[in-house]
């Protein structure tokens, strides 16, 4: 059944890879050198409410969502190893699982948390969000190319 099923979950790992790829991009781009232009409270304060509003059912189901198909297609290239294109299905799984889903979860979401709890106004809350702007940005960076590159691996999957 789970082989019948791979082209399709395929696809929605490629499309969900790209759509994650995009949000990250755009944050990597623009996004977080346009806040970081901004004095520290304000950019503290936008970036709170980003962090914030980005819970929603739409991009949690992109990214989440995303890894959950990517776990299926990580049992569907083991039971289809002989089957052309498995390497790579499997390869743009992993790369999503560790790049998108631990990386977020180990290292962006706590850089979020920490900069929750600074008061944005004090002289703490300056050098944390300092901080934060390099490392959140650099682990960003991190999610956007392995988005990318889960997106490439399963698009030769379908070759």
């Amino acid at each position: 059944m789970i082989m019948k099923l791979l082209p399709i979950l395929t696809f929605v790992a490629a499309l969900g890879s790209g759509v994650v790829a995009g949000v990250f991009f755009a944050f990597s781009s623009f996004v977080m050198p346009g806040l970081a232009r901004m004095p520290a409270a304000g950019g503290i304060a936008a970036m709170n409410s980003i962090n914030v509003t980005a819970v929603t059912p739409m991009f949690m189901t992109a990214l989440f969502g995303t890894g959950l198909v990517c776990l299926v297609l990580v049992v569907g290239a083991i039971l289809g190893w002989n089957q052309p294109g498995s390497l790579w299905l499997l390869a743009g799984a992993l790369i999503y699982l560790v790049g998108n889903l631990i990386v977020t979860m180990i290292f962006n979401v706590p850089l979020n948390n920490a900069l929750a709890a600074v008061d944005p106004a004090s002289a703490n809350g300056a050098a944390v969000w300092a901080t934060y702007l390099r490392d959140w940005l650099m682990w960003n960076h991190v999610r956007t190319i392995t988005a990318i590159a889960a997106l490439g691996c399963f698009i030769f999957a379908w070759r």
